[in-house]
């Protein structure tokens, strides 16, 4: 709100949104998600997480976005880029299709945070101060996607 944004989160701990009915989790989850959405009149979405990879080598800030609204890629470059200025990763701007994704016609995209299979990345996402950097850096670019 400090912004002028009103913050819905979809969830504060490590419970999923699934209904005990649910037969398929996961699913049941990203669905609730999506109609949370829709119900809150969302002006947009973040999904925010933490990458893994088999390869620890794999590092950096990458952003992923559906082409299922026209702003998702927008908003994305934004991010890809501020991430780039800000913390140099050289990753790039990603297409998903995952059932989420492509399924709101919300604008929105994916963040993958870093990498917690690189030592690098988790050392560095477990520092306040950089948690604080990364959310000022998508701060911005939320308030660039805006104006």
């Amino acid at each position: 709100m400090e912004k002028g944004a009103i913050v819905y989160m979809t969830r504060e701990s490590d419970e999923d949104l699934s209904s005990k009915w649910d037969p398929r989790k996961k699913r049941g989850d990203l669905y609730r998600r999506i109609l949370m959405f829709r119900k809150k009149d969302a002006d947009m979405y973040l999904s925010i997480h933490m990458n893994y990879h088999s390869d620890s080598g794999q590092k950096g800030m990458e952003v992923l976005y559906n082409n299922i609204n026209e702003n998702n890629k927008r908003l994305g470059t934004i991010l890809m880029e501020n991430f780039k200025q800000d913390f140099g990763t050289k990753r790039v701007l990603k297409t998903t299709n995952l059932y989420m994704y492509k399924n709101t016609t919300v604008p929105g995209v994916l963040i993958e945070c870093g990498f917690i299979s690189n030592a690098s990345d988790r050392r560095n996402l477990k520092n306040k101060e950089y948690q604080k950097r990364l959310a000022s850096t998508i701060t911005k670019s939320v308030i660039t996607y805006f104006n």
